[in-house]
């Protein structure tokens, strides 16, 4: 363990050698989570931090994140670290947007999804699973092409069948999902009023498929599926 605290003392060799050990090491520590996540595109598991700092528990990493969080906070920063997906992830701070609007006005547009998307993708969010079939019933269109666009954009994907006849396919969002939103959880979806969920819980009318099971990149995925009423 020693050795792996003074290779990244090494690795980091910009802090005052003044400070004491334990503050120096602390800091190093910091610093060197404060670089995976300035270097990471997607939200940053634990445990992906953990292989890296392979010298501290999940205990410690999560504690060194929170101690991030206020000191961006704290300092006024341009940059916020916040706790996305399952994971951590920094990103500019939300009260900065108009300026970040007036730097990227035009071609990030091209990005944003279709109104129909939002719509089908909103009754997936809240009332999943369900079929295509109960999507279209609920929109009265249509939902082929625009299942088949945000399955192409990894926000919804299989989770199983409905044991009825013609077993159809039922679908749930995904951690990309999350990050495409920002959100921590379904949890954190804002409260629709007059949208019910299912009345019961419908986990014995699904049968789970193939199809419904996580790829390795979603992995800890397991509470991406909304809980049923």
């Amino acid at each position: 363990m020693e050795e792996n605290t003074s290779d990244l003392e090494n690795q980091v060799p910009l802090l005052e050698e003044t400070k004491p050990k334990a503050n120096k090491e602390e800091d190093n520590i910091k610093a060197v989570v404060e670089a995976l996540l300035f270097s990471s595109d997607k939200p940053l598991m634990i445990e992906q931090i953990k292989k890296v700092l392979d010298n501290l528990d999940a205990g410690q990493i999560r504690k060194t994140l929170e101690n991030l969080i206020k000191d961006y906070e704290q300092s006024n920063r341009g940059m916020r670290i916040y706790e996305v997906a399952g994971g951590f992830q920094m990103i500019s701070a939300t009260h900065f947007s108009s300026f970040l609007r007036k730097l990227y006005k035009g071609p990030q547009n091209s990005e944003k999804l279709s109104r129909p998307a939002l719509e089908t993708l909103a009754i997936i969010a809240y009332k999943q699973p369900l079929s295509k079939m109960e999507i279209e019933s609920l929109r009265k269109v249509n939902a082929d092409g625009v299942v088949s666009t945000l399955e192409e954009k990894s926000l919804i994907r299989v989770t199983g069948r409905r044991k009825t006849p013609g077993r159809p396919k039922v679908y749930g969002t995904t951690r990309q999902f999350l990050e495409y939103f920002g959100l921590k959880s379904l949890e954190e979806l804002p409260k629709i009023a007059n949208f019910p969920l299912p009345a019961e819980k419908q986990d014995e009318l699904i049968e789970k498929t193939e199809e419904a099971l996580p790829k390795p990149e979603e992995k800890n995925e397991s509470n991406q599926t909304a809980p049923a009423n």
